[in-house]
């Protein structure tokens, strides 16, 4: 799903620097200053409540969007279409899941 979002993304021109662990996270903000981070509520071994909360007090300046849905994409449709499970609540677009970055991001 981190490859849909990012995909997303940077689509509509934002740069997305990625990471698939809170460490990886922590030392990416050694190096740049993130306008926005975007963490799904469970992440490694902590809440990504308590995660946000970390890497927010390194970056005070940085939003926070807790993101715990899928993104509407075909990879995603055909995988569960193929296993033969259900997804619930509904994929939201890109769209949407833009509109609310520029929601988040405009709140600073």
């Amino acid at each position: 799903m981190r490859q849909v979002i990012q995909e997303a993304l940077e689509r509509a021109g934002y740069v997305v620097l990625a990471t698939g662990h809170l460490g990886d996270a922590v030392d990416r903000l050694r190096e740049c200053k993130p306008d926005l981070l975007i963490i799904h509520p469970y992440v490694d071994t902590m809440s990504g409540h308590d995660a946000a909360k970390y890497l927010h007090a390194r970056c005070p300046a940085m939003q926070i969007l807790m993101f715990a849905g899928l993104l509407e994409d075909g990879r995603v449709r055909y995988r569960a279409e193929l296993e033969k499970f259900e997804i619930f609540p509904k994929p939201i677009t890109a769209a949407q899941l833009l509109e609310k970055v520029r929601d988040t991001l405009n709140k600073s």
